[in-house]
């Protein structure tokens, strides 16, 4: 019988259309649960770090938090910055910087987990369009006479 197809069984048939039926009801499948991209990114932008166990990350898309005082944390290592690239903002090390971070999100704008981190120069936040205006306050800055 060279030539010639069977006909299909109907249990072969209804394979496809259950399959078809699922992906219907369940419509397209997102790409992440985070309206601001995908859950695992590289993410770049001001690393605040003002007051122990809180900081932050702010990029172009929002502020995404990597730590509460008694609360959130995320995993994993914060960037670590060289002097000339971390401005302290008050007593102790407490500041910000700018850096690039490989992290997972959720849908609370929280950082989960870092995979990766590193430190930038200032002026590669600065020099950002989507960044500039998002630099965060410096008290110790504004505190300094002009001209000092």
């Amino acid at each position: 019988m060279h030539g010639t197809v069977a006909p299909a069984s109907p249990q072969a048939l209804r394979c496809p259309f259950l399959l078809l039926a699922a992906l219907l009801y369940l419509g397209p499948w997102p790409a992440s649960a985070s309206s601001h991209g995908p859950a695992n990114a590289l993410r770049c932008g001001w690393f605040d770090n003002p007051t122990p166990a809180n900081a932050s990350l702010t990029d172009r898309d929002t502020d995404w938090t990597v730590g509460v005082q008694g609360g959130h944390q995320a995993q994993g290592d914060w960037p670590r910055f060289a002097n000339r690239d971390w401005l302290r903002t008050g007593h102790g090390s407490h500041g910000y910087g700018c850096a690039c971070m490989k992290v997972s999100t959720d849908d609370k704008e929280q950082i989960v987990q870092i995979f990766s981190a590193r430190s930038r120069p200032l002026s590669a936040c600065r020099q950002d369009p989507a960044l500039k205006a998002k630099e965060p306050v410096t008290p110790l800055a504004a505190a300094r006479p002009a001209g000092s």
